[in-house]
């Protein structure tokens, strides 16, 4: 895949005598909105977190774009924050800072990781929060926030620094339906500006009906590729 944005290749990773990952080995071409799904246990997250940076592994070696990561050493600050400028991370469970607002929620890893200053910082949140429909609770506090508003929060946060590739885990899993459609048209506008996706999810329906790729995984290895012959640009 000549085109290809990340890359993972014989990826290994165990805990205690159990593999979590076993030779993980997949490419993502950007542009794509790949999903990654299997039981709970099946390495889903960890693959996630191996992307981007969160979790060592014992060998292999990812590559997002120009940075690399290998299996086998700890990577160094330098290459954690290069992986942190290409790769964005929406946690399952949201993860804002109970004590900050959404715009300081969005603004603290620019001005404090990468040095922004805090005007054009703000000036990106509010981009990002006009673009996933949540511009008016910029001041609102994350107990404040439905579960929508949190996950857009969440994704615009993800987006603050303008990484080419978004990771998602269980986007779906507090959504009802009608938050789920919109979430899909959601990530195909993301996918139309040029992004790339990868989410890992259990929710079949949602990755048949919005994933370009989807990656089954069981016991820590990737088993089957389907391609459920749908494009999210064609979903608006």
């Amino acid at each position: 895949m000549s085109d290809a944005l990340l890359r993972l290749q014989d990826v290994g990773l165990g805990r205690g005598t159990r593999r979590i990952l076993d030779g993980v080995a997949f490419a993502v071409a950007r542009g794509d909105l790949v999903a990654i799904m299997g039981p709970s246990g099946s390495g889903k997250t960890t693959i996630l977190r191996t992307i981007a940076g969160l979790e060592p592994f014992e060998r292999g070696e990812i590559v997002v774009d120009d940075v690399r990561l290998r299996g086998g050493a700890p990577a160094g600050m330098g290459t954690l924050r290069a992986i942190r400028r290409k790769v964005g991370m929406v946690f399952q469970f949201h993860h804002l800072f109970e004590h900050l607002s959404a715009i300081d929620n969005v603004c603290l890893a620019p001005v404090h990781a990468l040095g922004i200053a805090r005007p054009a910082a703000e000036r990106r949140a509010h981009e990002l929060f006009v673009a996933l429909g949540v511009e008016h609770r910029a001041e609102a506090m994350p107990r404040h926030l439905s579960g929508g508003e949190a996950q857009r929060i969440a994704i615009a946060r993800a987006l603050a620094v303008d990484p080419p590739l978004l990771l998602m885990d269980e986007p779906t899993a507090s959504l009802d339906p009608a938050r789920r459609v919109e979430l899909g048209e959601l990530l195909c506008r993301l996918v139309a500006e040029g992004r790339t996706l990868v989410i890992a999810t259990h929710d079949e329906e949602f990755a048949r009906t919005w994933a370009t790729r989807v990656l089954r995984v069981r016991e820590g290895v990737v088993t089957e590729r389907d391609n459920p012959g749908n494009n999210p640009g064609n979903k608006m």
